[in-house]
């Protein structure tokens, strides 16, 4: 299936377009423009250099590296961070360091984040009076317990 192109557009020349690591891998890496340092408890707003065109009828959602976190503590402040059809700015990464002791460093061309590229379904709002009923219901944050 050909879900169109990922159209990159370099901002600085140092920019690194967006790869995948392993075929059938779902996201594509983000990398650094720069380097840099983040204290514990910090954020920073961490530039690509790179603008994208997505596919018509697509989103892309930024979101954190599983390994990062792991050994790190190194989140997304708004993961995931959602990229509308019809941005054409730098994308840029929110990072937070949640580490309360270690500081965390980064070189230029370092994977960051990874962008993965999905079609939204964009289904009509109708108002209603009535929802139906389901075995949830209207039961939200730990409803369904721990075990």
């Amino acid at each position: 299936m050909n879900d169109g192109e990922l159209r990159v557009r370099r901002l600085d020349p140092r920019a690194q377009l967006p790869s995948r690591a392993h075929d059938g891998d779902a996201g594509y890496d983000l990398r650094a423009l720069d380097a840099g340092t983040l204290a514990p408890g910090e954020r920073t707003l961490v530039r690509t250099g790179i603008a994208i065109a997505l596919p018509r009828g697509h989103a892309g959602l930024v979101l954190p590296r599983s390994g990062t976190a792991v050994r790190h503590g190194i989140a997304l402040v708004n993961a995931p961070g959602l990229v509308d059809e019809g941005y054409r700015g730098e994308l840029q990464v929110l990072l937070l360091n949640t580490d309360r002791v270690a500081a965390w460093s980064w070189e230029a061309g370092d994977r960051i984040a990874q962008l993965v590229v999905t079609r939204p379904a964009l289904p009509e709002v109708v108002e209603t009076t009535e929802l139906d009923d389901t075995a949830r219901g209207a039961g939200g944050f730990g409803s369904s317990g721990l075990r």
